[in-house]
């Protein structure tokens, strides 16, 4: 990162990104110098704000309701004019433009995407399905790109690459690779974008003019979404707007860009000025997901390509335009994030429910802390029993209060203990790690790492053998984010006979319990839950302050958990490098941490998963609930004695 106007600024290509924009401009039908005159101000107004590469509407330097009029001559005259013009407007803004024109050819007449970067023309990518029905008669004016048999036109005095074969390559930036299609083809049932995509291609163009019917807005966000989820890729879709004619139909440019299935950004719809939507895509993302889809590799492209190469400056932003979630695995929005809830909530339970069947067994042990991770096992268990028609009393529930234990957690474990009407043991351990420490010569007074294990691991045997008691199954309660950071015991909390929570993040659990208190009980159990979801997190192993209050605050020690889980994400299930998780960090939390912050946790974070993936190696069986998952049966094999030297180096001097 780098010092712009007083404001850090970053290199969007280092990083694998690329800014693009889609353009519904002001339109008049069928008069080309209009039309060149706002594509020109679009073109000025995008390079403003350091956007390289527009997208514009099918048939945009005509109108796509000229009807007729483009068998006229002079129209087609004059879009070549306009073409070399756009030529020569790219090189003096630096802009890489891609328009809708007729083209003539051959005596046939195409609907064509044209692409122009660099003072060039680059290629013409003509649309091979033309809707000839309902409200369209395109193949009354336009051959279909099956019935070329050239692949060079003329334009101006040079031969240009023409065909449907045709996809684009930025110099010096090998992730941006584009390909096109037009309208109708995103509509088919074998989209030329699949084998687009198949070839290599990151950014898939669709030039369209859509005209606005009820309901086709919501399909359309569909649509573009769904195909570029489906390909691996970024799909920017423009579309023509209502300066169209409205003879018969009503346009309403409504434009969009998506990447692998979320919309990024989109204009507004019905809008008779100028509207242009931008967005920075991760082409270097988009090129990870497809190495690590087994589909997508298998996959072949229908036919060979010809690689045009177009020029690409790389910019400098202050501002992202996309968006970094501090939260990644956490919605912003209250209803999805309550619709997420349930769901992880209902595969937890399932998850258990099947066990349950599968042992024939009929209790369960919990660990009961108080805290928020074995408040959710205990809520998953009590469902679970509902589920199956058990009695809770099946439900066995320990508190084994210890050093560190509050006169807060414990009450608030005994009470849900009663509420829910599980069995409640309460077993003090004082006693017994205190002979352990008499055992193993350990100095009580030393409040180490071994007096701290000691405790979790005396509370797990508990936990184990009064499972051999009842004839019951350990429920495991630790969570995503401190399998990925270690911070259990091994051989202690680590171990369990089905783990509930091994795919929930820490900053979901809150807002599961939470989700909980609200939606799935109520009464005295509600406020008990919340004042659950107000302790602060702790191991509690530590003894109290003075106050009897927690005096051992986990974040204090291994850092915040919004950090850690956002973290976690970037480099567990986007797998980007150091330098670019600070990034995003930076853009994410600008306001709360500073960058020596950043960095300090996230150098904790690459040491602890480094050196913790023993613990990983060897998890109980457990529910994989998101995208993040860290069982060594399922998404994350990792060898135990890896060295994270790598990775650190590349934090040494971002400082």
């Amino acid at each position: 990162m780098t010092e712009q106007n007083g404001k850090s600024s970053i290199n969007l290509t280092e990083f694998g990104l690329l800014r693009i924009g889609v353009a519904t401009p002001e339109l008049r039908v069928a008069d080309v110098d209009f039309n060149v005159a706002e594509i020109r101000k679009i073109a000025r107004r995008a390079q403003r704000k350091k956007c390289r590469l527009v997208l514009f509407p099918e048939l945009c330097l005509t109108g796509y309701t000229c009807a007729d009029l483009f068998f006229q001559q002079h129209l087609q005259n004059k879009v070549e004019e306009a073409l070399l013009e756009l030529a020569r407007l790219s090189a003096a803004e630096d802009m890489t433009l891609v328009v809708g024109a007729p083209v003539s050819l051959s005596g046939r007449l195409f609907n064509c995407a044209v692409f122009i970067s660099g003072g060039k023309i680059c290629g013409l990518v003509p649309k091979t399905f033309l809707p000839n029905s309902g409200e369209f008669y395109e193949q009354r004016w336009f051959c279909s790109a099956f019935e070329c048999h050239s692949n060079t036109i003329q334009i101006g005095s040079q031969p240009v690459p023409f065909g449907t074969d045709l996809l684009f390559q930025a110099e010096d930036f090998p992730g941006a690779l584009i390909g096109i299609e037009i309208c109708e083809d995103a509509w088919s049932v074998a989209p030329p974008s699949g084998s687009q995509a198949l070839a290599g291609a990151t950014l898939l163009l669709n030039l369209s003019a859509s005209p606005e019917i009820l309901g086709k807005h919501a399909y359309r966000r569909a649509l573009v979404a769904s195909q570029s989820a489906r390909c691996l890729a970024a799909y920017a879709y423009a579309s023509a707007g209502p300066n169209e004619s409205s003879t018969d139909l009503v346009f309403s440019g409504h434009s969009l860009i998506a990447e692998n299935g979320q919309i990024l950004t989109e204009t507004e719809r019905f809008q008779f000025d100028s509207q242009l939507a931008l967005a920075d895509i991760d082409l270097e993302r988009l090129q990870g997901e497809r190495q690590r889809s087994s589909t997508f590799g298998s996959g072949y492209p229908q036919h060979d390509f010809r690689v045009q190469p177009f020029l690409l400056s790389p910019i400098a932003v202050t501002k992202l335009k996309r968006p970094v979630a501090r939260r990644p695995f956490v919605p912003p929005d209250d209803a999805e994030r309550a619709a997420r809830c349930q769901e992880i909530f209902q595969i937890q339970t399932s998850g258990l429910v099947k066990r349950l069947i599968h042992t024939g067994g009929q209790k369960v042990v919990i660990g009961l802390s108080g805290g928020l991770d074995s408040t959710l096992a205990l809520l998953v268990s009590v469902k679970a029993f509902d589920q199956l028609s058990l009695n809770r009393s099946g439900i066995v529930a320990l508190t084994m209060p210890g050093f560190g234990t509050t006169e807060r957690t414990r009450g608030n474990a005994e009470e849900l203990a009663k509420s829910l009407g599980v069995e409640l043991r309460v077993v003090p351990i004082n006693a017994a790690v205190e002979q352990h420490f008499l055992d193993i010569g350990h100095d009580p007074d030393l409040h180490d790492i071994t007096y701290e294990n000691s405790q979790a691991r005396e509370r797990t045997q508990i936990l184990m053998d009064v499972a051999n008691q009842v004839g019951g199954l350990v429920i495991g309660t630790g969570d995503l984010s401190e399998l990925a950071l270690g911070w259990c015991t091994y051989n202690g909390d680590h171990m369990s006979m089905y783990a509930v929570n091994c795919g929930v993040p820490k900053t979901l659990v809150r807002y599961l319990v939470d989700w909980c208190s609200r939606e799935e009980f109520s009464g005295h159990i509600s406020t008990v839950l919340e004042d659950v979801c107000a302790t602060p997190v702790s191991p509690e192993l530590l003894p109290p302050d003075a106050d009897g209050n927690i005096d051992q605050l986990t974040e204090q020690v291994i850092g915040p958990y919004e950090l850690h889980d956002f973290f976690l994400y970037q480099i567990v299930r986007l797998h980007f490098a150091p330098k670019k998780v600070l990034m995003l960090a930076d853009w994410a939390f600008a306001d709360d941490y500073s960058r020596s912050e950043l960095l300090q946790w996230l150098r904790q974070f690459y040491q602890r998963f480094f050196s913790q993936q023993f613990k990983r190696s060897c998890l109980p069986d457990g529910p994989k609930v998101g995208t993040v998952a860290l069982s060594p049966r399922g998404d994350w094999r990792m060898p135990s004695d890896a060295a994270v030297t790598l990775w650190l180096s590349q934090l040494e001097g971002l400082a």
